[in-house]
């Protein structure tokens, strides 16, 4: 074996995130992943959620770099090519089921080699999950959000649906969430469930519209030169603790999303569900967000004739 796989072979490799440590994606990587990687090999894990080694960006670029190894990171690296942006494109999934057998197939396939160029590897796709709305009045209408003052994430595609529903969109991290939220800076935000539970924003919210306006999936990636210096065994290692977090990841999100509403309602809540119509006026809404990329991509308009022929079987 080289010297640099030797050195691969027990490293320890910092998996970073910014969810908080009782979230979904942390509980998976930490009683599966990490376990099965450390019985099954010399390398160790140490995981980093809560943002600790910055947000999502930073670390993000850090397993494009190499300084750090492993990352649960969104499609934040759309801003590098719009193509990692499209599992997010608004109402594009339906249910979970759905979600996870695209992702994890088709898209995947289509996605995972971007990644490739950029310097990660792709392990697993998961679940951050549907997108709500949390706010500090009821919204039932695209009327409500006139002038509401929502966070969204610095992303092009997050600002035009916002703004899409006549929102004023504010860009925020997430560490800046709380206190904007609390101050009155913003009105709400949009995030699944349980990164609205988990990361306490309910406490300074009082409704959630429960739009599913967006599906947010995370990807494990690893830096590409660390996991093409592994040993074939411990790719292995790696990729089948990938696929055992990833399962198990997907049926956390499947299982909470119903007790966190439950957990919500009890903190003094008010979840709305949207009416057909205010549904189908925010798909509407949507539409020329779709009209602009098939415009401006050219790959956007087969991409969307193959995910529907794949809805429909």
């Amino acid at each position: 074996m080289s010297t640099t796989a030797t050195a691969q072979s027990d490293a320890t490799i910092k998996v970073a995130s910014y969810f908080a440590e009782d979230h979904p994606q942390n509980v998976a990587i930490r009683d599966v992943f990490k376990p099965y990687v450390e019985a099954h090999s010399d390398m160790q894990i140490k995981i980093y959620p809560n943002s600790s080694l910055g947000d999502e960006r930073q670390y993000t670029n850090g397993v494009r770099t190499g300084s750090i190894e492993m990352a649960i990171s969104g499609m934040g690296l759309q801003t590098a090519d719009p193509r990692i942006g499209f599992p997010e494109w608004p109402f594009l999934f339906s249910d979970y089921d759905q979600a996870q057998r695209l992702l994890n197939g088709p898209i995947s396939q289509k996605i995972d080699p971007i990644f490739r160029k950029l310097g990660a590897e792709p392990l697993a796709w998961t679940a951050n999950g549907f997108r709500v709305f949390s706010s500090n009045k009821k919204i039932t209408s695209l009327d409500d959000f006139k002038g509401f003052k929502l966070r969204m994430p610095n992303l092009s595609l997050y600002v035009q649906v916002g703004q899409a529903l006549g929102a004023n969109v504010q860009t925020l991290g997430m560490s800046e969430v709380y206190p904007a939220l609390e101050q009155g800076v913003v009105d709400g935000q949009d995030n699944p469930l349980a990164t609205l539970y988990r990361s306490g924003w309910y406490e300074v919210q009082s409704h959630v519209l429960d739009s599913r306006h967006m599906f947010s999936p995370n990807v494990y990636l690893m830096n590409k030169r660390f996991y093409d210096a592994l040993s074939d065994d411990d790719k292995a290692v790696i990729r089948e603790a990938a696929q055992r977090a990833m399962e198990k990841e997907w049926a956390l999100m499947r299982s909470t999303d119903a007790e966190i509403k439950d957990k919500l309602i009890a903190a003094g809540l008010e979840i709305t569900e949207p009416s057909d119509a205010f549904h189908a006026d925010m798909v509407a809404a949507m539409q020329p967000i779709y009209a602009d990329f098939i415009q401006r991509y050219d790959w956007a308009e087969a991409w969307l004739d193959e995910l529907h022929q794949q809805l429909e079987q």
